[in-house]
């Protein structure tokens, strides 16, 4: 196996046309806020609006880790409260029939050490899919399909549905002769998929202390693994993902794994274009620490209040030695501030950065 690349800054290549791009995002991401807010009288998230569950755990971060592994975050052992939002990647609420890509953030507390730019408070932020790659190769592409589906929100509810039905059947074909299409996937014909089963990933790359990585959170314990890939049944139940997590953590003690996937050659693991996934035999993940969930109702209505209308989930909030790298990373910020800026101004609602005793 060979040896990890070093960080330098010269791994990322800025295009000249970025701050147009992202100046799009925030206005296509408008239209699509705006739209919610003034239909429902209350604004949600620019994407994965929907939360399913939040949990309330604790990050263990392994002692005796080499050198390469010890960097950031997971340089020091020790133990650190989290909290985890499961979510669908839609920007507007839609009946979980319509199936789409799980998504993860992970809020890690009072996490020392130098910030990123702007990163206020004291937490360390990932933010996942349950999908290795992500949909466009860059952030104008990204934008161009973004534009489509902000002319489709709140919109024709009943259409996404049949849509979804039909997506479903057509990815599951393609899979079957081994074909992954994150786009039809995205349109809403994902598997249906129990999110408390699903192995996330960061999809993008991170600065990992001297080193490049990405992220993956895998659940271990035999009463999450033993959900991987079971399906859900929605019809009829608009809430049947959060109703079915609900249920499950009621009683679950649930464990993940933490794992890091070090860049090894930057030709096979570019920075980049997150649309290539790293080959695990080349590069494998590697577990740096574990997140436990104790059974607990993952919908009650403080923690739901505190973190699904109090907080914000960044890839920018964090640590400088875990910088988000890349277009589509460079891309995430000022969107995703710009996001919270406009549910805090219309919600009246201030958002801040917790602690870990409050």
């Amino acid at each position: 196996m060979q040896a990890p690349v070093r960080y330098s800054p010269a791994v990322e290549d800025v295009k000249p046309d970025e701050d147009e791009t992202i100046q799009g995002l925030c206005g296509t991401f408008d239209t699509i806020l705006q739209k919610v807010a003034d239909d429902s009288g209350h604004a949600v998230r620019s994407v994965h609006a929907k939360a399913h569950g939040i949990l309330e755990g604790t990050l263990r971060i392994a002692e005796g880790l080499p050198p390469e592994l010890a960097q950031g975050l997971f340089a020091t052992p020790g133990e650190h409260k989290v909290f985890m939002r499961l979510s669908t990647n839609a920007g507007d609420i839609l009946p979980d029939s319509v199936s789409l890509p799980r998504g993860l953030a992970l809020k890690v507390l009072d996490v020392p050490g130098e910030r990123l730019p702007d990163a206020e408070g004291t937490t360390q932020n990932f933010i996942m899919v349950n999908g290795p790659v992500f949909q466009a190769p860059d952030a104008g592409k990204f934008l161009g399909s973004l534009k489509l589906l902000a002319g489709t929100t709140d919109r024709a509810e009943g259409l996404k549905v049949f849509g979804s039905t039909v997506l479903r059947g057509v990815n599951k074909a393609l899979q079957a002769v081994g074909i992954e299409s994150p786009t039809i996937a995205s349109l809403g014909g994902a598997p249906n998929v129990d999110p408390l089963g699903e192995t996330y990933y960061s999809v993008t790359p991170f600065r990992y202390g001297d080193y490049i990585a990405k992220f993956s959170l895998a659940p271990v314990s035999p009463g999450l693994t033993a959900l991987t890939g079971t399906e859900i049944d929605a019809s009829g139940r608009p809430n049947a993902i959060r109703e079915t997590v609900q249920g499950e953590m009621a009683g679950l003690e649930a464990v993940w794994e933490f794992r890091v996937q070090l860049c090894r050659d930057l030709a096979r693991q570019p920075v980049e274009d997150p649309t290539v996934a790293w080959d695990e035999e080349e590069a494998p993940f590697q577990r740096v620490a574990t997140v436990t969930v104790h059974p607990q109702d993952s919908w009650d209505p403080a923690r739901v209040d505190a973190v699904d209308e109090h907080m914000r989930f960044s890839v920018w909030t964090g640590l400088s030695a875990h910088r988000p790298l890349g277009n589509i990373n460079r891309a995430r910020n000022a969107p995703y501030r710009h996001s919270a800026e406009f549910r805090q101004r219309f919600n009246g609602c201030p958002i801040h950065e917790p602690t870990a005793g409050r």
